[in-house]
């Protein structure tokens, strides 16, 4: 209802089934259920997402790995490691031009609610349910990733939004939030073609361990770029 609808209508009594639904959505987030599972959509880069309790909800953060990757996709092989709602997958399509993007999870789940997306947004886009690299098999020119990266000790103090409604298994990311990193440089390298660049979302206070593990990994360039609130949120690597 745009501001002209509620003047024009503002002294109608609203009907009871109407109010009723009402009443039970405050009721939902009053107990902290996120937005935007209750209304089923977060936007992102300017692009509408379905969103659902098997997902983690796409944040403004994460465009900051998106707009740090466009500049190497135009014309490129991309893979999207732990794609989740596919957010990043179908933005670098889209608006980085990407030749052909894999993105990879391992939850089917969240798999099925990714295809969802590229479908509605009309990204053609490759989907695999993968452990990691277990199911990769070719080479990329550009690896992004937002992975889980919460440590024991945060994930105790996560929002209840958080911590009571997205998937841990998106969250959690070992007892140093380090986990998914060093499979990243473990495995993923041998996925990167020469030349190519890894680029990761990071936690505010990982930036210096995360930036030594790609420096030991031999990719080189290693960047940290801040996030609109001025914290470190995305390290980026050339091999």
């Amino acid at each position: 209802m745009t501001l002209s609808d509620w003047l024009l209508r503002a002294s109608e009594q609203i009907p009871a089934g109407i109010f009723n639904a009402y009443a039970e959505l405050i009721g939902r987030r009053a107990g902290r259920e996120p937005l935007q599972q209750i209304t089923g959509v977060q936007e992102f880069m300017g692009l509408s997402f379905h969103v659902t309790k098997d997902t983690l909800c796409p944040r403004q953060d994460t465009e900051v790995l998106v707009e740090t990757a466009i500049p190497f996709c135009n014309g490129a092989d991309v893979l999207d490691m732990c794609t989740g709602t596919g957010c990043i997958a179908v933005s670098l399509k889209l608006l980085g031009k990407a030749a052909k993007v894999t993105a990879a999870d391992i939850s089917a789940a969240a798999l099925s609610v990714a295809k969802t997306n590229a479908e509605q947004n009309g990204a053609d886009i490759l989907f695999l349910e993968s452990d990691m690299f277990e199911r990769i098999g070719e080479h990329y020119d550009v690896i992004v990733s937002n992975p889980p990266y919460i440590d024991a000790k945060q994930m105790k103090e996560l929002m209840p939004e958080v911590r009571e409604y997205e998937p841990a298994s998106a969250l959690y990311g070992g007892e140093d939030g380090l986990t998914f990193y060093r499979i990243l440089m473990e495995e993923g390298i041998k996925h990167l073609n020469k030349g190519g660049y890894l680029i990761v979302e990071i936690g505010y206070d990982q930036a210096d361990r995360v930036s030594e593990l790609f420096r030991n990994a031999g990719l080189s360039e290693v960047k940290v770029i801040k996030d609109y609130a001025g914290n470190d949120r995305v390290v980026v690597g050339h091999l």
